[in-house]
């Protein structure tokens, strides 16, 4: 291994520093001036508006429900792939890979696709039935659950894989079934691993717009989020209120993450 130079180590740090600086740290810092360009005027000029407190609302109930499937469903994929060998375990995780790799607007294309009440595959029929999916709730919670769905698997993956195991092997040969050795020896072993999956995908789920755009129908008060309220603003012209409710998304995303590491255990984190 070849031994940098003291000065060398310096500029490669500065340059990464530089580099996220220039990336997220000065356009945070821009938003956060705009925002309170006039105090707390934007922000209360903005949270009068109904319109805007159910687009926050209808936020917080989306990534609610996306946290909660895709935790469940990303713990169960992560150990599958991990844990077992099986025909297209590979097609599988690279299907895990795909919402990282493809446009949100393509993703709620395809669901318009599927889910149309007039040409999709299964929109008539669930229509007939009385369910409606497209430009309702169920559409904008699968379209977040579909952008949001690596974060908590690639997140477990890595610590199953380290841990191993041989406690696992341990438990079932001491007589403990499958559920107990989950619940006991496997989930409190990933247990950071998928607070901090549930972390991102949070994160994630009140940041989307692309998808929502396509499947929510974009209705003031009804099915539109966060995100689309805060292109309506800008677009009409209300820029400080834009950049209020930005700034709030922002905000939340960035103490949750803050808040999980100051509550993370020293001895886990290496």
């Amino acid at each position: 291994m070849v031994e940098l130079s003291a000065p060398v180590k310096w500029a490669l740090r500065l340059i990464a520093v530089g580099y996220v600086l220039m990336l997220v740290g000065w356009p945070m810092v821009t938003l956060a001036q705009n925002a309170f360009s006039d105090g707390l005027t934007n922000f209360t000029s903005a949270f009068s508006d109904p319109d805007v407190v159910h687009a926050m609302v209808l936020t917080i109930e989306i990534s609610g429900w996306a946290v909660a499937i895709n935790t469940v469903f990303g713990v169960g994929m992560a150990l599958l792939l991990v844990r077992y060998e099986f025909p297209g375990k590979r097609v599988l995780s690279a299907l895990v890979d795909l919402p990282m790799a493809v446009s949100p607007v393509v993703i709620g294309l395809a669901l318009l696709l599927v889910y149309n009440g007039r040409t999709g595959w299964f929109g008539p029929t669930l229509e007939a039935n009385g369910v409606q999916v497209m430009f309702a709730m169920p559409a904008m919670i699968m379209a977040t659950c579909f952008v949001s769905l690596p974060l908590v698997v690639r997140e477990v993956v890595p610590v199953l894989t380290e841990i191993g195991d041989d406690q696992e092997q341990a438990a079932r040969s001491l007589g403990a079934s499958a559920t107990q050795t989950l619940r006991r020896i496997t989930l409190p072993a990933i247990k950071w691993a998928v607070v901090y999956g549930v972390v991102l995908t949070f994160a994630r789920s009140i940041g989307e717009y692309g998808a929502l755009k396509i499947v929510s129908g974009n209705l003031s008060g009804q099915t539109q989020n966060a995100p689309l309220v805060i292109a309506q603003l800008y677009d009409n012209f209300a820029k400080g209120e834009a950049y209020a409710v930005a700034f709030t998304l922002v905000l939340l995303a960035v103490l949750c993450i803050v808040i999980v590491s100051l509550l993370r255990p020293k001895e886990s984190s290496s």
